[in-house]
């Protein structure tokens, strides 16, 4: 079938791990972990990808250890002005999603202005979940139709969702081994076809992407309906 997912999300797992078996700080996996999802941006966008959804902080992760915390807010800080402007160059849009009311107001304008220097770009859709979680975006969809006075139906929840702005991914990865989606897009995933790599994010590159994307390509996406329904009209002929 040899298909490319038009939309990829990902649970980055594995950054602790990676440096734990180092000896290093969890942060310094952390770190590596940037450097591998700079890579991922830029091989996504080369293979055609057009929207890329990444896990970068669940609200869940408020109760990790303070130290780590902190780096992950600083690191954030510290990616945003790097990185910003070679995805401006690249023509990436990045778009943060999440609650950000526990964000620090330092942070939330740095998000805010990365959102504005990128705006504008079309070639891949890259949003950054953080401080984000599936039961949230749903609670907070379900919040603001009643707070308009809306009916909630499975339509309007739909579009007031956090994501509202990209289609639901085709394919959903999480690396580290683990085999669960951990509050991740509870509403999106619905039928995403799901990929679980043993391999550690900071270790997830070009020939692990080549491989899900591959795997993805070889499953047969049915949405409720038969295998007779969504085949090609001229497999059906023959």
């Amino acid at each position: 079938m040899n298909q490319v997912p038009q939309h990829i999300a990902i649970v980055m797992d594995g950054n602790g791990r990676w440096a734990t078996r180092r000896f290093l700080p969890r942060v310094a996996g952390h770190k590596k972990g940037v450097d591998a999802l700079r890579a991922c941006v830029r091989h996504c966008g080369e293979r055609g990808v057009k929207v890329l959804t990444v896990f970068a902080f669940s609200s869940e992760n408020w109760n990790r250890p303070p130290e780590e915390v902190s780096g992950l807010m600083e690191l954030l800080a510290v990616a945003l002005s790097r990185e910003v402007p070679h995805l401006k160059a690249e023509g990436v849009r990045i778009q943060f999603v999440g609650d950000r009311s526990a964000l620090s107001e330092k942070v939330r304008a740095g998000l805010l202005q990365a959102e504005a220097a990128t705006a504008g770009n079309t070639r891949l859709v890259f949003n950054v979940c953080f401080n984000y979680g599936g039961r949230w975006d749903i609670a907070q969809a379900a919040a603001r139709l009643a707070a308009r006075g809306e009916p909630i139906t499975e339509h309007s929840l739909d579009r007031a969702m956090a994501l509202a702005h990209v289609p639901d991914p085709d394919l959903l990865i999480r690396t580290g081994g683990e085999k669960r989606i951990s509050n991740f897009l509870l509403w999106q995933a619905a039928y995403s076809e799901l990929y679980f790599s043993d391999k550690l994010w900071p270790e997830f590159d070009a020939a692990a992407l080549d491989a899900a994307i591959a795997d993805y390509g070889q499953r047969e996406r049915r949405f409720g309906k038969t295998s007779q329904q969504v085949q090609p009209t001229a497999k059906k002929a023959a």
